[in-house]
């Protein structure tokens, strides 16, 4: 249903779509979106074929990580739209992009746990407590590093036992993937909790979720790059400016994600 919406949403601002690229005839472009976007990439797609008829999009989704490497090894993307700031950053200075990265989105943390909260989690501050099973993504995963920022500022509030960063720590059971496969965790119930995207909350009917303190919060900030070896460069760059422009911020909002964060 939100796919739905937003295509209609889309349609709507027509007056917002972009720019004609530089090439002429079909246009075939490849996506590497954050795991996290994947639904709403989808729908980001599915509305710009209502503004740019020749332009066809495929989209892969992963561990921002996972699709930087492959992109370092040659993989034919065109576009690269990551959870963080840091993965961009990376291929810029390796000279793989054309030009700049591009904040195109916002987003927060949620402490998610399966439904009916089994382990009886009343707060962050429990997530250091013994026993409790953990479900993490690996640790070049983007919401690995903003987890962990998360874990520092709970770690320095009033009133948190000491020693709950290192406990928190020794309670993750397992990494998976991407943040998807940990909300898939949680969904099953193989996992007690997870610290994962509001936005892939949100997505979920199955998992609840515990309070942040607002003092702890992290914000995630998603940027996006046009891939240097990418045989259609302008079109590329088009796309990536429709996504930071008005119509596709109104999509992404659908999803929970936030305008991209003040520099």
């Amino acid at each position: 249903m939100r796919a739905v919406a937003a295509v209609v949403l889309a349609a709507s601002l027509l007056a917002c779509g972009p720019a004609a690229g530089s090439s002429d005839g079909p246009v075939e472009l490849t996506v590497y979106a954050a795991a996290s976007l994947r639904g709403a990439v989808e729908a980001l797609t599915a509305a710009y074929k209502d503004v740019a008829h020749d332009t066809s999009l495929t989209v892969s989704a992963g561990a921002s990580s996972a699709l930087r490497a492959q992109i370092e090894q040659g993989a034919p993307a065109d576009v690269f739209l990551s959870a963080d700031t840091t993965n961009p950053a990376a291929l810029v200075e390796a000279g793989l992009t054309a030009g700049d990265a591009t904040v195109i989105a916002g987003n927060q943390l949620a402490i998610t746990v399966p439904a009916g909260n089994p382990a009886g989690i009343a707060g962050a501050a429990d997530l250091g407590r013994p026993g409790l099973k953990i479900i993490a993504a690996g640790e070049a995963v983007p919401v690995t590093t903003y987890a962990d920022e998360l874990v520092a500022n709970l770690a320095a509030l009033d009133g948190v036992p000491p020693g709950f960063a290192s406990a928190y720590t020794a309670n993750i059971a397992s990494r998976e993937d991407d943040v998807k496969a940990v909300v898939a965790k949680i969904e099953l119930g193989e996992g007690d909790a997870a610290i994962v995207y509001r936005t892939d909350a949100l997505a979920s009917d199955v998992v609840a979720t515990i309070d942040i303190p607002a003092e702890a919060d992290v914000a995630a900030s998603y940027a996006g790059v046009v891939i240097r070896s990418s045989a259609h460069p302008d079109d590329a760059r088009v796309f990536l400016d429709w996504v930071s422009g008005p119509a596709a911020q109104a999509i992404l909002a659908t999803f929970g994600f936030s305008p991209p964060p003040p520099t």
